[in-house]
């Protein structure tokens, strides 16, 4: 699984590698789409020309590796809402705190840098 780092950037050249990703999770808006995708994930992620490497990371949930792979925190955003994980949860995946640790960062006027 990918490691939590703090330093994703979605420039033109993940873009890129990432399209069929992106446009699949967000295909998971329409309902019909979400349906079809819980019947088959498998075949659901082969109909939009996912890379071996983006569709093992969307069956095994792995969402470091799916932005590893070029996916937007915002188009994944919507797979994990298949799940019924929250935003907070995405975000402690991404930073490596609990859920619960990322909200509390978020009230606390969120993580300082520099």
């Amino acid at each position: 699984m990918g490691q939590a780092r703090d330093d994703y950037v979605l420039d033109l050249a993940a873009s890129r590698r990432g399209y069929a990703l992106n446009r699949m999770c967000l295909s998971l808006k329409d309902a019909a789409n979400r349906e079809r995708f819980s019947a088959d994930e498998a075949a659901y992620c082969d109909a939009y020309g996912l890379s071996p490497e983006q569709k093992k990371a969307v069956l095994d949930r792995d969402w470091t590796g799916m932005l590893d792979l070029g996916a937007s925190i915002f188009y994944t955003f919507k797979l994990a809402m298949m799940d019924q994980k929250s935003m907070q949860y995405l975000g402690g995946v991404f930073t490596g705190m609990t859920a619960e640790e990322f909200a509390a960062a978020l009230r606390s006027g969120g993580r300082k840098f520099g």
